[in-house]
Formats: C-alpha cells, sequence, structure tokens
C-alpha cells in the first residue's frame, strides 16, 4: 500500500482555510430558534451546548404564536370566511406556545445542516397548519417524516419532540424516538414517575413511512412501517414544578470514570437549584454537568417552569 502523498504547506493552509470558510457557512445556515415564548405563569429557557466548534446536531425551534403571527388579523379573516371552528383555535394559540427539540444523529458540522432542513420545514408547514386548521396537527409532522424518508441517507435521521404548553400548565406532544419529559417536583424534591401511556414514542424522522399514507405503495421500506403520530398530554404543573425536556447527550452524559450523571446527579442540582428562574437554573445545570465531565456528545435542555 503505498503512503498518502504530502502535501505542500500552502495547500494545507488552504484546505484549513476552506474547513473555516464551510464552517462560518453551515453557523449561517443553521437558523436560530426564534424568541423565547412569553406566557403567563409559565417561565421558559433552553440551552445547546454543542459537542464541538460552535454548531451541532442539535436543535431547539420556539413557537410564541403572537410573537411570529398576526393572530388578530388571522382571526378575522377566520371569521370573516364564516370558519368559526379555525378561529376560535387561533385564539387559543394567544395562552400557548410550542417548543421543538431535534437531534440529528452525528454531531458534525454536516450534521447540523439536517437541523437548518428540519426548521425551515417546520416552519413552513406551521404557516399552512395555522391557516388551514388555526392550529398545529400530527399532519405537520407526518408530512416532515416522509420529506426526510425520501430524502436522507438511511444513517441519517433525527429524534425530535414537539409540545405545546399553555398558560394552565397543560402540555401536550408528540415524540419521535426522544428521550421522554422529566418532571421534576418542587414539592417533593424529586423527579415523579410520568405513566407509560402518556409517553407513547415512534421512530426516528425519516426512517420508516406512514402506514396508511396514500403513496405508500410507491415507496419501499426495509424497515416496515408507522402508525399514525399520537399526542400525548401531561397536565403540569404543580407550583413551581419543573418539565425538563432534554437530548439523549444529557441522559447518556458521563465522566471519566463512566459515572452516569443523569438522573441522580442532575435531580441532586434541581433540588439545589429548584427556586431559581428557569434561565438561572439552565446556567447552574450547564456549569454543573461541564464540571462533571466533557461531553462526548452535543447536550441539550428546556426548563419549562410553573410560577
Amino acid at each position: 500500500m503505498c503512503p498518502p502523498p504530502k502535501l505542500p504547506p500552502e495547500s494545507i493552509q488552504a484546505l484549513f482555510d476552506e474547513m473555516e470558510n464551510f464552517q462560518d457557512i453551515a453557523a449561517q445556515l443553521k437558523p436560530l430558534p426564534g424568541e423565547l415564548p412569553v406566557l403567563d405563569g409559565i417561565d421558559i429557557y433552553g440551552e445547546v451546548i454543542p459537542c464541538s466548534g460552535a454548531i451541532g446536531g442539535d436543535h431547539i425551534i420556539y413557537i410564541d404564536f403572537k410573537k411570529r403571527f398576526d393572530l388578530a388579523a388571522r382571526i378575522r379573516r377566520a371569521q370573516a370566511a364564516r370558519r368559526w371552528r379555525v378561529a376560535r383555535r387561533l385564539e387559543e394559540n394567544y395562552r400557548q406556545a410550542g417548543i421543538l427539540l431535534a437531534d440529528v444523529a452525528g454531531h458534525r458540522i454536516t450534521d447540523a445542516l439536517l437541523t437548518a432542513m428540519l426548521h425551515q420545514a417546520f416552519l413552513l408547514g406551521v404557516q399552512y397548519e395555522l391557516e388551514i386548521s388555526g392550529t398545529i396537527t400530527v399532519r405537520l409532522f407526518e408530512f416532515i417524516n416522509k420529506r426526510f424518508y425520501q430524502s436522507s441517507a438511511v444513517g441519517k435521521f433525527l429524534t425530535m419532540i414537539y409540545g405545546e404548553i399553555n398558560e394552565q400548565g397543560r402540555f401536550r406532544f408528540i415524540s419521535a424516538a426522544h428521550p421522554p419529559p422529566k418532571i421534576f417536583s418542587f414539592e417533593f424534591d424529586r423527579f415523579v414517575e410520568i405513566s407509560e401511556d402518556r409517553l407513547v414514542s415512534f421512530p426516528p424522522i425519516g426512517t420508516v413511512p406512514l402506514r396508511d399514507d396514500v403513496d405508500v405503495r410507491r415507496h419501499s421500506s426495509l424497515l416496515g412501517h408507522k402508525d399514525q403520530y399520537t399526542v400525548n398530554e401531561i397536565s403540569l404543573l404543580g407550583h413551581q414544578d419543573i418539565l425538563l425536556l432534554y437530548s439523549d447527550g444529557l441522559s447518556e452524559h458521563e465522566n471519566a470514570a463512566g459515572e452516569s450523571y443523569f438522573p441522580a446527579h442532575l435531580e441532586a442540582r434541581l433540588r439545589e437549584v429548584k427556586h431559581l428562574k428557569a434561565p438561572e437554573i439552565c446556567a447552574a445545570l450547564r456549569e454543573h454537568l461541564l464540571a462533571f465531565g466533557q461531553p462526548a456528545d452535543d447536550v441539550s435542555f428546556i426548563v419549562i417552569k410553573c410560577q
């Protein structure tokens, strides 16, 4: 076997320059999550800690409906068309917010491009959903899954959780192979169990098509098919309770000795900071887990706290 050819110094420098340029482009292509939602009685904040570099495969999207969209104009238009059900659903969006957390398989710069694709597809779909239904339905995620299945390589898929929290503390969500939410009880000072029937999850986005899709015969599937997404509901939260959404970078985080951070060390830290606001809790968790050990994967988490 011949040894690889040696590159002259100027070629090596050109290669490094090109990689820097690619990272800059990727950072520009990966969109921002959007403004933090503002709801009465609900405090929300999130963190993304890339494993390497400035960007990675985890991504958050916030949907504060009253900030992103002119709900009043949409309601007037629906009422003028006598679409009363759509108008009522649009009205509900004043008192709720959406949160999407996605985790692409891998944490390289190129993996971040998949999250950019998801970001644009999701927000475009939200526009159509509000126009047609006045609310986001599972139909949007069926279309996203179908599009990724038809266009992504088998090894490139993503897990995802999308949920909507309202001002009464009700959290409704769908999960595509994403780690389940955790609830930390302020009163009981620990994580509390969530019934398994409220944590239904489906295969990762882009791995298998919908069984009942109208075009299912046009696309073969070695891994079979999936059922239609169903919506889970958790009736949150007690006063000062914390709902935690996170990627597997948090749930699988370890120190150099192989000791797991999740859930015991995480729970212990939450006991110490449970009285703080969501941004301060996130900052404390970030500092604590980084002191515990160097992450081997992108780490993301979102704190939703009842005030």
